[in-house]
């Protein structure tokens, strides 16, 4: 029952950031909580909720506009939390990535881009409801919208899957910062890949949650830090940015604090860049 997954506990205000956000700043990766709704087999479980209310803390706290919700693994290809956050939230602050099956009727694909969806997300790692090897049909589903793939798999394995990259004709995310785990220099032949990806046009790549991945931890996040700067240098027209919250990939203790989450991007980014990443790639990736 929905009752036995306990409301949010996790801290959701605290200091400012000191990176100011500029206005129509947006979150382009969070994950919604909500009552109701329960984890689904082959998925994690949920630790607790992230509502919409929780969320609007966090957003308020970080001087956020708008926001992309990431369908999460514990609900696999069941969306309705997602679309019910997206409705709380309104079209004019808030877009959906969500998990499109093969053989997910287009009526249906058609109705969730009514409702906001404008992504379909690959996870090429444990617990991901859709993977690489589907991701060919699923392109196919979604072209017609003009939505694009958000893929996200171990970038130490990046020589596994850039076939099947070079094979997407849509716009696709290279997401989490590539999440080599464990990092990679920047000098590293994988993350020369990348840049060639995006260096065809139809790629972005998302710097998020680099707590997952690195080895020298917060607040700057130097080995995945080395790795973001280089992409943004060589493409700061591609890149994005989200949160990742509520974080429930990592255990209570490794819990990041989301005004750094924000603050990397003083180090990673001219204030110039900044605003590409927080609000002009966005805006023309997703409709804003």
């Amino acid at each position: 029952m929905s009752e036995t997954i306990p409301d949010n506990t996790r801290p959701l205000d605290g200091p400012a950031p000191a990176l100011a956000a500029p206005s129509g700043a947006t979150d382009c990766h969070i994950h919604m909580y909500l009552p109701g709704y329960r984890a689904q087999p082959g998925g994690p479980p949920i630790p607790e909720l992230a509502t919409v209310a929780d969320y609007r803390q966090v957003q308020r706290r970080l001087s956020l506009e708008r926001v992309v919700l990431t369908q999460p693994n514990a609900y696999q290809c069941d969306n309705r939390a997602l679309l019910e956050a997206l409705a709380q939230l309104g079209p004019h602050a808030a877009r959906g990535v969500a998990a499109v099956a093969p053989d997910t009727p287009s009526t249906e694909l058609e109705a969730w881009h009514e409702q906001g969806v404008r992504g379909a997300r690959i996870m090429n790692l444990p617990g991901g409801a859709v993977t690489i090897a589907d991701m060919p049909a699923v392109e196919r589903l979604v072209r017609p919208l003009g939505w694009h793939l958000m893929v996200q798999f171990n970038g130490r394995y990046l020589d596994d899957y850039l076939a099947a990259l070079h094979g997407i004709e849509s716009e696709y995310i290279i997401d989490h910062i590539g999440k080599f785990m464990d990092p990679v220099t920047a000098d590293d032949p994988r993350v020369e890949a990348i840049l060639r990806l995006l260096d065809r046009g139809n790629a972005w790549f998302k710097i998020c949650a680099g707590y997952e991945a690195s080895l020298t931890g917060g607040p700057r996040y130097e080995d995945v830090g080395a790795i973001a700067k280089r992409v943004i240098a060589h493409a700061p027209e591609r890149i994005l940015w989200g949160s990742n919250w509520p974080h429930v990939g990592v255990p209570r203790a490794q819990y990041p604090d989301d005004a750094e989450q924000l603050d990397v991007l003083l180090d990673w980014a001219s204030p110039e860049v900044r605003r590409k990443i927080l609000v002009d790639n966005p805006a023309a990736l997703y409709g804003f």
